[in-house]
């Protein structure tokens, strides 16, 4: 069945979809809407024959974001699927994150036909450019009118949302938009995109050719892990004996070579840190001060190794090599790192049993196995797990590409909806969770997942409290402007939205709270 319908809009919608399902394409992600009612029927069709998998999503800021964290777990493009006007606009912090931390996500943002722009028609705004140069591209599809060719070209669009999405001819990747227009008739029950079988051929992946760094191995030498690290800055300190300071989200934070209170000993350890000759960069690294303030320091050499997915980061513009691979000219003398383990031991003391941020941090980290999933919401508790979180290989998440606290709730759902074995934390604030409480909704069609999101709650951003701005304001100002207390009663918030609720306020109760299943809302009450 081909072009047996009344509405162009449909036949074109049908075979762009049934396109990325046999491109291998299963996540598809829709929040309901008019001009969107063709790729609507078409995405309910694949997913009606077990095509794809589909979600639906009341508001489009928290589609993106659950888009987003299946993305970021399953490494796969999530294809968003929208109506015109505001709905699109909805999208764009997502769209920002996935930009800089390199997420794949395939944007149908259905548009008005060219004739209607521009005239006050209802709904309609500017969608082109909407997202700036956040995405990998903008593609304006006119609208279709039934002519030969347009399967064809349905098909080739698809593939070429695909390749750049993913990065294959070697870009990062990132979201793509595909701003579709339609004409009335906007929809018809046929063609049933199930039942097509589009011509479709993905092109090869772009393999370049490493670029290698010899480095003298004479340099006292520390590796920083930042967001999307991964296990290559594991597999470089421990080849060479270098101190590896990772962070929690880095995907780095385990083996022998890890530093876990680097930050501590760089701003009060000068006789160790003030050694330092050079320093290798993988990944985005974020959260600390001091690392920033080494990477500026004119006496320290700088190397960065490319990310695949967190792109060029060289914030000092002083980066001697940027390169995907180094190897060294000698032996590395392992005393330099022995010094650091040494100072590290001096430093780490035993918990209390005080339930505080710590005791929190290491009953999180202690509590996920290889089943398991956390995401680090990017909140006070995120810089506290830098501090304190154990090295231990545990699958760790946080959106840094911006650190934003927009859809923290929403990224973790997609993350569970990809990955149900095990239960998937997600640690954040009160006032990153209640920033994207309306993410709490629930659609029974998602199945049970085991989702808990921790709440550290100290009533308020007492992130704020370690900048200058705290010392220099009156204590009334800075909690009006900065710490915006809040007094939200989580309990009837979990009800409304029908998550189970547990009130933590000792070790003890923490403890049993992680071990509950189901969606439960865990409100730790921190001073």
């Amino acid at each position: 069945m081909t072009q047996s319908s009344n509405s162009p809009a449909q036949v074109f919608a049908a075979h762009l979809l049934a396109s990325f399902a046999k491109a291998g394409v299963r996540n598809f992600f829709i929040a309901p809407g008019a001009r969107s009612q063709a790729l609507a029927i078409a995405a309910g069709q694949l997913a009606k024959a077990g095509k794809i998998d589909l979600r639906v999503r009341l508001d489009e800021r928290s589609l993106g974001f659950t888009a987003l964290g299946a993305a970021l777990i399953s490494g796969e493009p999530s294809v968003i699927i929208t109506t015109s006007g505001t709905a699109v606009a909805n999208l764009h912090p997502a769209v920002l994150e996935a930009n800089h931390s390199g997420v794949p996500l395939i944007l149908l943002t259905a548009d008005r036909p060219h004739e209607l722009r521009g005239v006050g028609a209802n709904q309609t705004t500017n969608q082109i450019g909407i997202f700036g140069d956040a995405v990998r591209e903008c593609l304006d599809v006119p609208a279709p009118n039934g002519n030969d060719g347009e399967i064809l070209e349905a098909a080739q669009i698809a593939v070429n949302a695909i390749s750049s999405a993913m990065g294959y001819e070697g870009e990062q990747p990132g979201p793509v938009q595909l701003n579709l227009a339609f004409r009335e008739p906007l929809s018809a029950t046929s063609p049933n995109a199930a039942e097509l079988n589009p011509r479709i051929s993905l092109p090869d992946i772009y393999e370049p050719h490493p670029e290698f760094a010899v480095l003298s191995a004479d340099r006292p030498t520390v590796v920083v892990a930042g967001a999307g690290a991964g296990d290559d800055a594991v597999e470089l300190a421990e080849a060479f004996g270098w101190p590896l300071f990772a962070e929690p989200s880095s995907g780095a934070r385990m083996g022998s070579n890890v530093i876990l209170g680097y930050r501590n000993l760089l701003e009060n350890h000068p006789e160790l840190s003030g050694d330092i000759s050079r320093v290798i960069v993988f990944g985005k690294p974020t959260l600390g001060r001091a690392v920033i303030r080494l990477l500026f320091n004119s006496e320290v050499e700088v190397v960065v190794v490319r990310s695949k997915t967190m792109g060029h980061f060289d914030v000092s513009r002083r980066a001697s090599h940027v390169v995907d691979e180094i190897t060294v000219d000698d032996e590395v003398d392992f005393e330099w790192l022995e010094r650091w383990r040494q100072a590290d031991a001096a430093i780490v003391h035993q918990s209390s049993d005080v339930l505080d941020r710590r005791a929190l941090i290491e009953a999180v980290w202690e509590k996920n196995t290889g089943a398991d999933q956390l995401l680090l919401g990017a909140s006070r508790l995120i810089r506290e797990a830098d501090a304190w979180a154990p090295a231990k290989a545990i699958r760790v998440f946080s959106n840094r590409g911006l650190a934003g606290i927009d859809g923290t709730v929403a990224t973790g759902t997609g993350i569970a909806l990809i990955e149900r074995e095990g239960t998937t934390r997600v640690l954040l604030g009160d006032l990153t969770l209640l920033h994207d409480a309306s993410s709490l909704v629930i659609d029974p069609l998602d199945g049970d997942l085991n989702l808990q999101v921790i709440v550290g709650n100290d009533n308020g951003g007492s992130i704020f409290g370690g900048l200058e701005m705290a010392s220099t304001l009156d204590s009334e100002t800075f909690e009006r402007l900065f710490t915006t207390p809040q007094n939200v009663d989580l309990w009837h918030l979990a009800q409304a939205y029908g998550w189970g609720y547990e009130r933590v306020e000792t070790l003890g109760q923490l403890d049993e709270a992680l071990a509950k299943t189901g969606r439960v809302l865990i409100d730790v009450r921190l001073s």
